[in-house]
């Protein structure tokens, strides 16, 4: 346990940060899984308004360093390809 006063201070904020993250992290895998389910169907157009709709969402999140910007970049780029076969 954290013995002086800085110390107890940082663990507190580590915490609160914890929680606060694990809950970003968590709406970011929603909105993959929207998208991975919709390219699963087949419909390509419901496939790109999902992409569409999560796109923002990763990229606020790779800000605030919750997901680091080149696993953003990396899920967007996989994503966007598996949406583009669904065209061809």
């Amino acid at each position: 346990m954290a013995n002086s006063k800085q110390a107890r201070k940082r663990a507190r904020q580590a915490e609160n940060r914890r929680v606060l993250k694990s809950g970003q992290r968590s709406m970011v895998r929603t909105y993959i899984k929207r998208v991975v389910k919709a390219i699963g169907t087949g419909d390509h157009a419901k496939a790109m308004e999902e992409f569409k709709a999560m796109q923002p969402v990763v990229d606020r999140i790779a800000d605030k360093d919750v997901l680091s910007k080149k696993k953003a970049a990396r899920l967007k780029s996989r994503l966007n390809k598996r949406i583009k076969a669904l065209a061809a």
